[in-house]
């Protein structure tokens, strides 16, 4: 008799504690759509901190909000345990951008990799920047060294930029690899058309921050933004694997 009693006050806990938290998301999901009715809100889940629910947007950005919907705090959330201090805001935000990157065929990409790689990067790329074309200059080391690159298009200046319509001929041409070789060395890439995920690109790396190229994410999801040369990206990349 004793351990129904406990076992029905186990189930009432349990399902005042699932209806707590769908009275907190339902508050907290009225509050951000009278901020921004089209916020791109892909869960809300309790935080690690008592009290306090993270929001996970589109693209990996984490937001902080009170179970009543009254406080919303943006910034960084940390752990202090044993002496160490954990990002927990930038481990989320890195779990969903690689999950966002790796729901992206390779076929949508331009990729580079070593017979047999130990890991990948994924760059949003623009074929006039130069930075772009110092690490493009870099892939046979990388690749030497184990790591796989995979392009995918970012035109700086939007889609009706001149980079877009290189970025739109290099995907539409027969050899892609070579069309990039050529793009990244400033020489004419014949004009084509088909239907390409430039576009599509373009909009992914602006939902996951991408504000400059190149824009490096490791494959934890981890961005890298700006250049870096190859033995210290490599070195990077593989502790990233």
């Amino acid at each position: 008799m004793r351990a129904n009693r406990i076992f029905a006050a186990v189930a009432i806990g349990l399902v005042s504690s699932v209806a707590l938290a769908a009275d907190a998301e339902q508050a907290i999901r009225e509050s951000l759509n009278a901020l921004q009715p089209d916020m791109p809100i892909e869960a809300i889940a309790e935080s690690p901190m008592k009290g306090v629910y993270q929001v996970q947007l589109k693209g990996g950005r984490q937001l902080y909000a009170s179970a009543d919907g009254q406080f919303l705090i943006q910034g960084y959330m940390y752990q202090f345990k044993d002496g160490q201090a954990t990002n927990l805001t930038e481990q989320a935000q890195s779990q969903s951008v690689a999950k966002a990157i790796d729901a992206i065929s390779t076929n949508k990409m331009v990729v580079f990799s070593p017979e047999k790689p130990k890991t990948h990067i994924t760059v949003f790329t623009d074929t006039d920047c130069g930075y772009c074309q110092k690490l493009h200059s870099e892939v046979p080391e990388l690749n030497r060294l184990g790591v796989e690159v995979r392009y995918m298009a970012f035109p700086r200046q939007g889609m009706g930029s001149h980079a877009a319509n290189t970025l739109t001929s290099v995907w539409c041409a027969k050899d892609r690899q070579a069309a990039m070789n050529k793009a990244k060395a400033r020489e004419n890439v014949p004009a084509a058309s088909c239907d390409n995920p430039v576009a599509e690109q373009y909009e992914l790396g602006q939902l996951i921050g991408v504000q400059g190229t190149p824009a490096i994410i490791l494959a934890d999801g981890q961005i890298i933004p700006g250049y870096q040369p190859a033995p210290q990206l490599a070195e990077l990349a593989l502790k990233a694997k």
